[in-house]
């Protein structure tokens, strides 16, 4: 028996959605992150990342359904950028700034990127990474940035970004490793 070939359809995401980027949220902070991070720092995660809502507000975030348009269809990725100031962090987050960035100027966020761990090197961050970054440059941008965690510095890589700082994010009950990674726009 051959096996069948699940398509992934991208949208832009809705508050209905929460829920559901919420849970992917979740699961992709907990397995994904656990390669690269202690127990503690995993669990930490959680006071520093999660979902900002400002980004579907915005028309800025985008989800990735895995099915045909149905029911059964399941949330596989989402991410996105952002026009505004904050680099990373949730709605729970300390230190949110909505300013606007100036795209003359500044460089476009790219945030809150996500794949569930089953559908890891299928496709779903690049094809969000992708939207974001055709929308990003769209509106002016000619650069971004984003704050990487460690499972997700070698897929930025691989997708021409480089890391200008490591530093540690000190928002939980331990310090989590980040990355600023930045990219230009052609």
């Amino acid at each position: 028996m051959t096996q069948q070939h699940v398509p992934y359809h991208l949208r832009l995401a809705i508050m209905h959605d929460c829920d559901a980027i919420r849970a992917l949220m979740a699961l992709a902070i907990n397995e994904l992150q656990a390669a690269y991070l202690t127990p503690e720092q995993v669990a930490a995660s959680a006071a520093s990342m999660g979902l900002d809502t400002q980004l579907i507000e915005d028309g800025t975030y985008f989800t990735v359904w895995s099915g045909n348009f149905g029911p059964g269809d399941i949330l596989v990725g989402c991410g996105g950028w952002s026009r505004r100031a904050t680099l990373y962090g949730g709605n729970h987050s300390a230190g949110r700034d909505i300013s606007l960035l100036d795209p003359a100027q500044d460089r476009a966020r790219i945030r809150a990127m996500y794949t569930h761990p089953g559908h890891v090197g299928k496709g779903v961050g690049r094809l969000v990474i992708e939207a974001a970054e055709a929308a990003a440059r769209a509106e002016g941008f000619t650069a971004l940035e984003m704050a990487a965690t460690m499972a997700g510095k070698p897929f930025y890589l691989k997708c021409g970004y480089s890391i200008e700082s490591e530093w540690f994010d000190h928002g939980g009950a331990v310090p989590v490793p980040l990355a600023t990674m930045v990219k230009t726009l052609d």
